[in-house]
């Protein structure tokens, strides 16, 4: 059955004419290897002064080793770390200007906060005077100049990691790299804490680069988001690019909860199963006949007891409910598809639905939706439950992984 009404144009981001910002640190056509055994291969990126690149990846995927090698704990197989246009790839890490903030803080237990932040100076045989001044600076800054006097044991997590990153700033490197710095926190002060961390990265306008595997950190820190996956980018790009026009099925999959269903080019439209959805194609990236996938995010999934779609919305098929979840702010339903025999690509994979809390590959072909509170509030959904299930906007990947317009 062909959709009754168009489908929405493509979320397009808010576009940017400014120039391009000067790198302030780069990384070229890094490799590395352990052995036989290859961790990263040709990495490459730049970040901006002021900017906050995050590496995201899972466990394996290179992240580390990435920012112990800008660090100069790692020397690469093959590229170059620049930084503010000087090659400091041979330089061991005290020349290299860089600060590192860890998960575990790293601070001096028998030091107070003030002696904490103005160890670096000290030991760099700064004067007393620019010590007291730069680490009075500091304290202001980060918003701890009441608890100066106070024993980092005296002291909350979020309140220790703050202490850490001014007395890294307070030597005045030319990049910051944070390894996992929130894991050691309860989430409630993670969220509280990212945000203060980012505010105050503004304030400083240091390049910093941020190591995480969690998702939601990812895209409330960075300007850019940069998806590892086992020694490659798979992608760079804002979170807004990364989220809603992921260039793989691995990036889809990894940052949030999406659905993946096979799919076929046709003239001008879309086959999935037996529905038709319009679409319009570039001629020299897809033909007709070509064997594809759409991928699209649970909220991008709109659900109704009947035939009756509202402008902007595709019809895919029907499902039945086969379970309905409330999560707080919205419902989470899982459905599965009935779907009309209609010509599919031959192919052994299945489609398959993925959260990255419980990484999964289902046989039946399930996909899940989210309703925030007031929907699913209004009309109330149940378990066994025929539905119409339409699209308000998906995401069409080659199976190669190359990604077409949306």
């Amino acid at each position: 059955m062909k959709a009754k009404e168009t489908l929405i144009p493509r979320r397009e981001e808010p576009v940017n004419h400014a120039a391009p910002p000067t790198a302030a640190a780069s990384v070229v056509g890094i490799s590395k290897r352990f052995g036989k055994t290859s961790v990263l291969e040709n990495i490459s990126f730049d970040v901006a002064e002021g900017e906050v690149l995050v590496l995201l990846g899972a466990s394996g995927s290179g992240k580390t080793t990435i920012l112990r090698i800008i660090a100069g704990l790692e020397m690469p197989y093959t590229g170059k770390v620049i930084l503010h246009g000087k090659d400091v790839t041979e330089l061991p890490a005290r020349e290299r200007g860089v600060g590192v903030i860890f998960q575990s803080y790293a601070l001096f237990p028998k030091m107070t906060v003030e002696k904490n932040i103005g160890y670096g100076l000290r030991i760099r045989k700064r004067r007393r005077k620019e010590i007291k001044q730069t680490v009075d600076e500091l304290l202001s800054l980060v918003q701890l100049d009441e608890h100066r006097k106070k024993y980092p044991s005296q002291l909350s997590g979020g309140q220790q990691q703050r202490v850490a990153i001014a007395r890294t700033l307070a030597y005045k490197p030319e990049v910051l790299l944070f390894d996992e710095p929130f894991g050691a926190l309860d989430t409630q002060t993670r969220v509280h804490l990212r945000r203060e961390i980012r505010a105050l990265l503004k304030k400083v306008n240091v390049p910093a680069i941020f190591i995480t595997h969690d998702q939601e950190e990812a895209l409330e820190l960075g300007d850019r988001v940069a998806v590892l996956n086992v020694g490659h980018i798979e992608q760079i790009g804002t979170p807004f690019q990364i989220y809603n026009q992921p260039a793989t099925e691995y990036v889809a999959t990894f940052l949030g909860a999406a659905n993946v269903l096979d799919a076929v080019v046709r003239q001008d439209f879309i086959e999935v199963g037996s529905a038709q959805i319009p679409k319009t194609f570039d001629k020299d990236e897809f033909k007709a006949g070509d064997c594809v996938k759409i991928v699209f995010r649970p909220e991008d999934v709109s659900l109704s007891r009947n035939d009756f779609l509202r402008p902007g919305y595709a019809r895919l098929a029907t499902a039945i409910i086969d379970e309905v979840t409330f999560i707080g702010a919205y419902e989470r339903l899982r459905l599965r598809l009935e779907r009309a025999a209609g010509e599919e690509c031959k192919t052994l994979e299945s489609p398959y639905y993925l959260t990255t809390e419980t990484p999964d590959r289902e046989p039946t072909k399930w996909i899940i939706a989210t309703r925030p509170k007031p929907e699913a509030s209004t009309t109330r959904l149940h378990v066994g439950e025929r539905v119409v299930v339409a699209l308000t906007s998906f995401t069409v990947l080659r199976r190669q992984g190359t990604r077409g317009a949306n």
